[in-house]
């Protein structure tokens, strides 16, 4: 089994802060250090990292930066043979601030020379892949993925998160579409997560989720809300906890998994993530996983 994560890569330079700062000034960090990122290309190594073939596509800039990546993406054992170098463009990066509670602050520099047109996806056969994932900040790659994905009868996720652009054909192209609680409640223009999915759910034929942190998972099947409580975790970091959970939604749906159980799936792999530092490093291996939901039953 194989799956594609469409979508951005980052290079996350992450400082740890007693406290996420209130007012512009000066501030000291407890420590730093850096680590990939990006809604896909985490995704797609929490996929690796669960055990199952995964290919990154995306584009990087001609840079240190771009070598850095690509060279963590292959420690994890994350195919990169899709990304492509667009020689005048900055690859992306973050800074990141991290508290002693593990919430962050995010400030994202994506070059937009990186955002061009998608033409050269029409290079990949995506025709092996049981899933593919998208993420909403490479708009033009994921329609056409999304679009490649509905020819092909080819299962979809969507990680809607907050974006400044219109996604309204993204969410409509999917079949499963995960918002965060601020990415449900731009597209919705409601701020309650689950008025803002029957919202959601008016615009496209996809299954709607929406992650609202501790609180767990709420999904609608039909006009029925569902619910996956959070796990109780001695958190350390959230960064990349999303994505990771969007990464093992994918995985799981490939694995053909009923939507309860993938929902539950992903919730955990998102949970232990958070009791490590770092967006990557701290996703669990299967083995992991499936003890932690056997003793959380």
């Amino acid at each position: 089994m194989t799956v594609a994560c469409v979508g951005i890569t980052v290079l996350d330079r992450v400082f740890r802060v007693d406290h996420l700062p209130k007012t512009g000034g000066k501030y000291v960090a407890r420590d730093y250090f850096e680590v990939g990122g990006g809604p896909a290309a985490t995704a797609a190594v929490a996929i690796a990292r669960l055990g199952m073939n995964v290919d990154y596509v995306g584009r990087v800039g001609n840079d240190d930066v771009a070598a850095a990546m690509i060279r963590e993406l292959n420690r994890y054992g994350v195919g990169t043979r899709h990304i492509r170098t667009i020689s005048e463009a900055k690859s992306s990066f973050s800074a990141i601030l991290v508290d002693d509670q593990g919430e962050r602050l995010i400030v994202n520099y994506q070059d937009s020379d990186l955002s061009g047109d998608a033409e050269w996806l029409k290079e990949i056969n995506f025709a092996p892949y049981q899933s593919i994932l998208c993420d909403v900040r490479w708009p033009v790659g994921a329609k056409y993925a999304l679009e490649q994905a509905k020819q092909l009868q080819k299962q979809s996720v969507l990680d809607a998160d907050i974006t400044p652009q219109d996604i309204t054909d993204l969410v409509t192209l999917a079949d499963h579409v995960a918002f965060s609680e601020p990415g449900l409640a731009k597209f919705s223009q409601v701020d309650d997560p689950i008025d803002g999915l029957r919202v959601a759910q008016t615009k496209t034929n996809a299954k709607v989720y929406v992650t609202v942190g501790s609180q767990g998972c709420y999904w609608l099947e039909g006009e029925t809300l569902h619910h996956q409580p959070g796990f109780k975790v001695d958190v350390k970091d959230t960064t990349g906890a999303g994505d990771v959970f969007h990464g093992a939604f994918a995985f799981a749906l490939a694995k053909g998994m009923p939507i309860a159980d993938i929902v539950a799936f992903a919730s955990a792999v998102a949970a232990l993530k958070c009791t490590r530092l770092g967006g990557r490093d701290g996703v669990p291996d299967l083995a992991t996983v499936e003890a932690f939901l056997a003793a959380n039953k």
